[in-house]
């Protein structure tokens, strides 16, 4: 593609020896880099691309695009220098005109908010695949190409990744794209240069605070994916999150509510419930679902609310939400001897806990809820404590153990946890850094009938510590407990 097509839509402040050259590989690895490249130079959290432009230029690419240089363009004559803005902003746009605007040959229907995102966007994947059609999913468990099983690595993959997957989509003739959008990702601008059929807001609680630093700036970084939504496509938000309506102020998408409590465009509500399931009424008929538990209740509604946005029919979507099952990690159930129940879930923030234990507690009549739970190092340290006096509330045992230390010591996120336990809670609480003895202990001292919540980790299947990733994963873990000591 020539460089003149692939600039298309970036904000351009200076340009040096222009070159209209063919570009067959455009990068922002300097190791990626080869002979005719077209090189981004992004600032990162860790390193910043700009530091390696001299290897870039010495590895031959024909076009460097970047915020800044000190280098003397003289001695690389044969090169395009491209003076942007942002950076972040210039890849979302030469990705998508690299892969030829993949997004406008689908239905892109991203989702953002603290909790709900991988559930919501892997039920819209399976709803509309059960509904017969092609379609493509972008999430933090995997990514799907059609029927196609693609590794995720992160949330929301870079803007390289993301236009090539979705260019796979529209080649593979998937007609509609569900996508998580991480705030990371909104601030680093992997969504640029996308056009999105709509877009979801579930809920906003505190996380991320590492990265964003304050809960205003969270939110502020929220609210600007449905600021740039265009006018032709749609904004769905849960208006019983207090932030819900601060989403849509400004954007110029169509807006449309829903809500479990108050009078919205699409409603929800509980009528029935128990561990195996729950009757709901969405938007005045009774289903019943195989779901458990407030939040997936408002799951389950921005999934209804989404497909009829998106042109589903009233009856097939809620035929089809009726056999939909629970995601992996999420409130999965694995039964042992003694009446005992273990539950697996992703919960990770203080918000998301509370939700599980609540919904258990609510479903579970009298049974004793073993929880045992940690937080990741590297990461927001509010929540530790936070966490901590959650899980004591509504927990009748807890185990306090570790989760993704990632650099720190697992010793010290468990004492920045302990300081959000009273001296009452203290009595049943046990700290027991090895995550699978502490998963053990809770399983061999466990009474019978009892419920026992292992959160964090939900599918993941490894523990990162010093930078390794060591295979881990609480479900089998789970079950060969259960199995050899029940």
């Amino acid at each position: 593609m020539k460089t003149e097509e692939l600039l298309r839509g970036v904000k351009i402040s200076m340009v040096k020896n222009y070159r209209d050259a063919d570009i067959e590989h455009i990068c922002f690895d300097s190791r990626e880099c080869r002979e005719g490249s077209l090189f981004v130079a992004l600032k990162g959290s860790v390193s910043d691309g700009h530091n390696y432009i001299d290897k870039v230029l010495s590895a031959g690419a024909a076009v460097v695009v970047c915020e800044h240089f000190d280098f003397d363009e003289t001695l690389y004559k044969d090169t395009t220098v491209i003076l942007t803005y942002d950076s972040h902003f210039a890849l979302g746009a030469i990705a998508s005109n690299f892969y030829s605007n993949p997004s406008q040959d689908l239905k892109l229907t991203g989702i953002t908010g603290t909790n709900g995102k991988t559930t919501t966007v892997t039920l819209l994947y399976r709803l509309f695949t059960k509904m017969g059609y092609k379609c493509g999913l972008l999430s933090t468990i995997v990514n799907y190409i059609n029927e196609r099983e693609v590794p995720s690595t992160h949330t929301t993959p870079d803007q390289i990744t993301i236009n090539r997957l979705l260019r796979e989509m529209a080649d593979e003739g998937c007609e509609y794209c569900f996508m998580e959008v991480s705030s990371h990702s909104i601030d680093q601008k992997r969504v640029a240069g996308l056009k999105f059929e709509g877009g979801i807001f579930s809920n906003i609680t505190h996380d991320h605070l590492d990265y964003h630093k304050t809960f205003s700036e969270y939110i502020k970084c929220k609210k600007s994916f449905f600021d740039n939504l265009p006018s032709e496509s749609f904004a769905l938000t849960n208006i019983d999150d207090k932030n819900g309506e601060i989403m849509i102020q400004n954007t110029r998408a169509k807006s449309y509510r829903y809500s479990c409590s108050s009078p919205a465009d699409f409603n929800c509500r509980i009528i029935e419930k128990g561990l195996d399931g729950m009757l709901v009424n969405i938007d005045g008929s009774e289903v019943w679902t195989r779901f458990i538990g407030v939040h997936n209740a408002y799951n389950l509604l921005a999934v209804y609310a989404c497909a009829r946005l998106l042109g589903a029919s009233k009856e097939e979507t809620l035929l089809e939400i009726s056999a939909l099952s629970s995601v992996s990690g999420r409130l999965e159930y694995i039964k042992g001897g003694d009446n005992l129940t273990a539950v697996i879930d992703y919960a990770h923030t203080p918000d998301a806990l509370e939700n599980v234990l609540k919904t258990l507690r609510d479903c579970a009549d009298d049974a004793p809820i073993v929880t045992v739970f940690g937080c990741g190092g590297n990461r927001d340290k509010s929540k530790r404590p936070e966490m901590a006096a959650i899980s004591a509330k509504y927990s009748d045992k807890v185990i306090v153990t570790s989760d993704n230390p990632r650099f720190e010591e697992p010793e010290d996120i468990i004492n920045d946890i302990r300081a959000g336990f009273s001296r009452e809670d203290l009595r049943k609480t046990l700290f027991i850094t090895d995550r699978r003895e502490a998963i053990r202990s809770a399983v061999i001292t466990a009474l019978p009938g009892s419920i026992i919540l292992v959160a964090g980790k939900g599918h993941e299947n490894y523990q990162e510590i010093k930078g390794i990733k060591h295979h881990f994963d609480d479900k089998e873990i789970l079950a060969e407990v259960l199995t050899t000591e029940k």
